[in-house]
């Protein structure tokens, strides 16, 4: 666990081993390379709009999901922008110069019943961004959970993020 600290406490006569690891060592932590020649892929279930905006989450509500599921063979080191060429192969509208894809994981929420989404990054056609190489492992995208990709054409602005950028 590369630099990571441990406490060992005695807790009613049995030993607990507790790791803590700090912000800084999670961000010095490389993600392990996946060897795509070895590991089999997961599917990705990919759900997709054309308007800027996310699928409503009652539309995942009772074992129901959108009708415009792409169903994606892939590792858990796709790119954004590996995964939006992907898209841009099976809509050719997509490939259009300027054209916007917000990435979304949609997960089901252990709290309440239903899912929640959780915005990841963006990417845009002809254009290189700062979240083309963000992977769904860094995202902590788990197998079972969906991708909902909001896609606006280059002649409409997207709406806007509810996600702070720093940049």
């Amino acid at each position: 666990m590369g630099g990571a600290r441990r406490d060992i406490r005695e807790r009613r006569g049995k030993m607990a081993v507790e790791s803590r690891v700090t912000q800084e060592e999670i961000k010095k932590e490389p993600e392990k390379p996946i060897d795509r020649e070895k590991t089999c892929p997961l599917l990705l279930r990919v759900f997709t709009t054309n308007n800027g905006r996310h699928h409503r989450m009652d539309e995942f509500s009772r074992g129901n999901v959108p009708s415009s599921e792409l169903q994606i063979y892939t590792w858990m080191d796709a790119t954004l922008k590996e995964l939006t060429s992907l898209v841009k192969e099976v809509y050719p509208e997509a490939r259009k110069k300027g054209t916007h894809f917000n990435f979304a994981i949609v997960f089901t929420d252990l709290k309440r019943p239903g899912y929640r989404v959780k915005e990841i990054g963006s990417t845009m056609s002809g254009r290189k961004g700062t979240d083309d190489s963000m992977t769904l492992q860094s995202q902590k995208f788990q197998i079972g959970d969906y991708l909902d990709i909001a896609i606006t054409p280059p002649n409409r602005a997207p709406p806007p993020s509810s996600r702070m950028r720093p940049y």
